[in-house]
């Protein structure tokens, strides 16, 4: 089974799917995280100076995904695990729908709490500019989530609160998979 998690930069993905691995109830889990396939080659994604000159990768638009790359990971994964976490901005929207079940997550949470947490992690813990950042945000990012991330929200099988803590939401969303997907589930339990 695909378990994709989609939502804006600071919902909570990744700390989330770290969250459903660790409240998988025996089954095996493997974790794929969308920041992994961005693109790396000039010729592909989009580009962009940034106000130094310097090219930079756009990460606010799916199209600077490999998502041909992503797409064969995760066959290779799903043939390896009863469950394939798939987290990122794009989650949902990268992955081709291919036979099999799956399950697509919208992690929700307000922007002002999504931006401080981007600060948090970002410019207290990584020491990236302030300035920068909300720049950034302002210029770009608000935008490009409106653009390209939200629409998932109306596309999504659950929709969850990412102000919870993460293993009550974990053990929200396997109880909704179970109806859901009960049966595929079954199957690859153990």
């Amino acid at each position: 089974m695909l378990l994709t998690l989609t939502g804006g930069a600071g919902a909570g993905k990744t700390t989330l799917a770290t969250a459903l691995a660790a409240t998988a109830d025996g089954r095996t889990v493997r974790l794929l995280h969308g920041d992994d396939y961005y693109v790396t080659d000039r010729e592909q994604g989009v580009w962009a100076r940034d106000e130094g000159g310097t090219w930079r990768l756009d990460v606010g638009d799916p199209r600077s995904i490999d998502a041909e790359r992503l797409a064969l990971e995760v066959d290779a994964a799903l043939a390896g695990a009863a469950v394939v976490v798939l987290e990122g901005l794009f989650a949902e929207r990268v992955v081709p729908r291919t036979p099999g079940a799956r399950f697509d997550v919208f992690v929700d949470l307000p922007a002002d709490l999504r931006l401080a947490r981007k600060i948090q992690r970002k410019v207290l813990r990584e020491g990236f500019p302030l300035e920068v950042l909300l720049r950034n945000y302002l210029e770009h990012r608000r935008a490009a989530h409106e653009r390209h991330i939200e629409p998932a929200r109306h596309r999504a099988d659950l929709v969850v609160d990412g102000a919870w803590a993460p293993e009550p939401l974990a053990r929200q969303i396997w109880s909704a998979l179970a109806p859901a997907c009960g049966e595929a589930l079954d199957r690859v339990t153990g």
